[in-house]
This record gives structure tokens, sequence and C-alpha cells, in this order.
């Protein structure tokens, strides 16, 4: 893993997402980098891009994923945007990015043993 989408923060883990919804599935696909060498988690969901519905697919899948309550994920920025920055609350931030950082390892390890 090069780069990581996740920033330890006060009260806890901001994480950069680039999110596709309407996709066909809600899934979590790996790290891609922007132009200017960001790393994004790139997160798709089914959800409609009206209303909040995607950002609540997003919020609920990735709390999903990481064991951590729906309501100590939240979207702080980009609430309208592909591009998002989540809050990740925790009382420990550098546990939980150690954490996340595990689990993407993880991710990015599955991903490469499926092929894509």
């Amino acid at each position: 893993m090069t780069a990581s989408p996740f920033q330890v923060a006060a009260g806890g883990v901001r994480v950069a997402v680039r999110v596709t919804p309407k996709a066909s599935a809600d899934r979590v696909r790996g790290v891609a980098l922007d132009q200017a060498g960001v790393a994004w988690l790139q997160v798709s969901v089914t959800a409609v891009p009206e209303d909040g519905r995607a950002n609540k697919a997003v919020t609920a899948l990735l709390a999903r994923r990481w064991r951590v309550p729906k309501t100590a994920v939240e979207v702080v920025q980009g609430a309208t945007d592909r591009r998002k920055t989540l809050l990740i609350r925790d009382d420990d931030p550098a546990g939980l990015a150690t954490r996340l950082d595990d689990w993407l390892r993880d991710i990015e390890r599955q991903s490469g043993e499926t092929g894509g």
C-alpha cells in the first residue's frame, strides 16, 4: 500500500472517499490516486445521489465494513460531490487509523488474489 486515504484528526479519522452512485452493487473497490497524488477510497453504492441517499448508503456500508456504529461515520465535506471527506469519530484515532490501514491491506490483498 503506497498511500492511505486515512488521516488521523481531532476526535477521529478523516477519510477521503470517491463515490460512484447508481452502481450495480454496494462495494469498496480499493484506493486510487488522483493527479495530485491524493489517495481516495473508491466506493460504489446502488443508491441514487438524491436527498442524501447515496451518502447514507456510503456511511452505512463503511460502518458495516469497519465495524463501527453508523452514527460514528459522518460526511464532513463534499456532501453533494462524488469526492467526499468522512469523519469516523473514535476515542483512539491513532488506533482506529492503524486498524483501518490493516483493513485496507486486506482489501487490496483480496483484490490481487481475485485479479481485480
